[in-house]
């Protein structure tokens, strides 16, 4: 069973096509992506250099494959990454931002170890959601 590794968040940015320009792929770190541990302004930079700039996905090495799903674009990776404690050489990137293609683990078993609340939850579907930062500016 595949299992997704998921973080919901909710951002509201204003930014300019040349910000995205300025991301340097070197620095991505894509673990702290899924795991939530990046912020926003981060996020946002390497979201708008992926989508904008020409050879994006390329340059990072990765592979389109197809996903299955129209509102999902799923990539192999070059190397594996490890997230959640997990290792993985797949993501997959939803409107809500990347999540890791875990095979092998449960959705349930996993969002308990996250402390990941359910918010529908049958054998061929898992969705839950956790707020790992809530601030005002």
């Amino acid at each position: 069973m595949r299992g997704f590794g998921r973080c919901l968040a909710a951002l509201v940015v204003l930014a300019t096509p040349a910000a995205g320009q300025e991301f340097d792929p070197a620095s991505l770190d894509l673990p702290a992506l899924i795991e939530c541990r990046a912020d926003g302004p981060t996020y946002n930079d390497f979201a708008l250099w992926l989508s904008s700039a020409p050879g994006a996905v390329e340059t990072l090495g990765w592979t389109e494959v197809a996903s299955g799903n129209p509102f999902l674009s799923q990539y192999e990776l070059p190397a594996k990454i490890r997230v959640f404690d997990r290792e993985t050489g797949s993501i997959v990137f939803t409107a809500a931002g990347p999540m890791a293609v875990l095979d092998g683990v449960a959705a349930p078993e996993l969002a308990k170890e996250l402390n990941v609340m359910a918010v529908f939850s049958t054998p061929q579907k898992f969705l839950g959601e956790k707020v790992v930062v809530h601030s005002t500016e």
